[in-house]
């Protein structure tokens, strides 16, 4: 089973590679404005944001559900080809890739926790790194036009399929130890605790729609900024190696740590655009802000709450979902209004993410709600 989720990891996130570093520059060369490039990167998250409150009516994450996600994957990422220079088309492949990619990734998160552990976890998803950097060094040196993207896009999505249908099918089956469970998720008791890990998304709305716009439109090479992606990546790779024994600790402190590092890393990004020494550094700051963090938001739930699965859906619908179509709707407009700024105001974002997750430490202490 780790060989088989490694493999998985590798291919899925190497489809996100593809998709957050290359495409918005493949529409920016197809003419697309920064407003319309942000509405149709936020079409996706929406969609993940959604489809949890469907499983809180009467569906069920199961082995089914999860095959017809891989067959609107695949779907989706053949749909690209006849989208491209349409915007509305353009707009419905990237919703169905997003309902795709929201439904497969909680329920394999699933098995790899019940599986391996919070602390062999980071382990076997580093080859999800290893994955979205190898993909960004290879496409940076072949992206001739735009169709050498959405050739990657569709081999990926496919051989993520093929691995995530064998997994699901050798696994226990872990939505059968939980039908009988009933949903202990209160998001308006918890609000402080979703709002920061939300927040924190938010954030990342401008790295991930943006980040290669904006510094090669500060003259940045195209290949340089490649290299901060793959710096970044490879520090993620080291972090989620060595992660296991952090995550034994206060989980809610790794989460407080990691959204004040986040702040720090989108302030310097917006202060020395061109500076290429602080651009790695704050590159580095990526092993936190998203592979520390990562890992301890979806260890404390998967401790926190009863009702597992559907505890994994509402982190990636809520904060992945609703936090990345936000984050990707705000980057476009504020870049298109106010580019100098894009960054300073995720950096803002990130500081509220890092006072609201705080806020729910507190509370957790008096209510006795902090498991490791």
């Amino acid at each position: 089973m780790p060989l088989l989720l490694s493999f998985f990891y590798f291919f899925y996130f190497a489809i996100v590679g593809v998709y957050v570093i290359f495409m918005p520059k493949v529409l920016e060369m197809s003419g697309y404005s920064a407003s319309e490039i942000g509405i149709i990167f936020a079409a996706g998250p929406m969609v993940r944001f959604l489809l949890p409150f469907a499983f809180t009516k009467g569906l069920k994450l199961s082995a089914k559900s999860f095959n017809v996600a891989l067959i609107i994957m695949i779907a989706s990422a053949i749909s690209f080809y006849l989208s491209l220079e349409s915007f509305y088309r353009l707009l419905f492949s990237n919703i169905g890739l997003g309902i795709g990619m929201s439904l497969i990734l909680p329920y394999i998160e699933l098995i790899s926790l019940g599986h391996i552990g919070k602390e062999r976890y980071g382990k076997i998803r580093l080859f999800g790194s290893v994955g979205f950097v190898l993909v960004a060094l290879v496409l940076v040196k072949l992206l001739s036009e735009a169709s050498v993207a959405l050739d990657f896009l569709l081999s990926l999505t496919f051989l993520t399929v093929i691995f995530g249908y064998i997994i699901v099918k050798n696994a226990d089956k872990t939505e059968q130890k939980e039908k009988e469970e009933v949903s202990d998720i209160n998001l308006l008791v918890d609000w402080k605790l979703w709002l920061g890990l939300t927040l924190m998304q938010v954030s990342f709305g401008s790295f991930y729609n943006f980040f290669t716009i904006y510094e090669t439109d500060y003259g940045v090479s195209l290949d340089m900024t490649i290299y901060l992606w793959t710096f970044g990546v490879l520090i993620e790779i080291v972090m989620l190696f060595f992660q296991g024994r952090l995550l034994r600790g206060n989980l809610l402190l790794i989460l407080q740590i990691t959204t004040l590092a986040s702040a720090l890393r989108w302030f310097l990004v917006f202060a020395f655009p061109q500076n290429l020494i602080i651009l790695f550094f704050s590159q580095s700051l990526h092993a936190l802000s998203f592979a520390l963090f990562h890992s301890a938001a979806i260890s404390y739930l998967f401790h926190l709450y009863k009702h597992k699965s559907l505890a994994q859906q509402f982190f990636s619908g809520i904060t992945y979902g609703l936090g990345g179509f936000s984050g990707a709707l705000l980057a476009g407009y504020i870049y298109e209004w106010y580019p100098k700024y894009l960054f300073l105001s995720s950096a803002f974002i990130a500081f509220g993410s890092f006072v609201f997750i705080y806020l729910w430490h507190q509370k957790s202490k008096v209510i006795g709600r902090n498991p490791r």
